[in-house]
């Protein structure tokens, strides 16, 4: 079975930070990591390339695969910045609706800046989510 090549990284956040190019999105990712070190109680990593993870989960599928995930993070993408709500969006279809502009995947939000946001929505459905991890699987 083939390793899972995003995981926990060595590299500096605060230059991972400092690499964002549009001075909107890094202040926009700042914003992100004081929220989600708050609710998380948990430091941040560099997960691959990409992504600021939170804390961590094991996971395992039926199919035998297994791994090691965040609880919650982000990742500032070029097109969007992204929020990663691990148990992902069904959970949330009303905050979803006050949300405000964004796009939404299976357990992905996509949110251009937060200013297009009611970020008081955003931090609950991230609150809600980090319970919901750290209740199932035991983090």
């Amino acid at each position: 079975m083939a390793e899972l090549k995003t995981k926990p990284s060595e590299r500096s956040l605060e230059s991972f930070l400092r690499g964002v190019e549009d001075a909107e999105r890094r202040e926009d990712c700042h914003t992100i990591l004081k929220l989600m070190k708050k609710i998380t109680r948990q430091e941040p990593k560099v997960w691959g390339d990409s992504i600021v993870g939170f804390g961590t989960y094991h996971y395992k599928y039926e199919s035998g695969r297994e791994g090691d995930w965040f609880v919650t993070g982000f990742s500032p993408r070029k097109q969007n910045l992204t929020i990663y709500i691990m148990p992902g969006l069904d959970a949330h279809k009303d905050a979803l609706k006050k949300l405000g502009k964004h796009k939404a995947g299976r357990g992905c939000l996509y949110i251009k800046r937060l200013a297009d946001i009611d970020q008081s929505v955003l931090s609950e459905m991230i609150k809600t989510s980090v319970a919901k991890m750290k209740s199932s699987a035991g983090s």
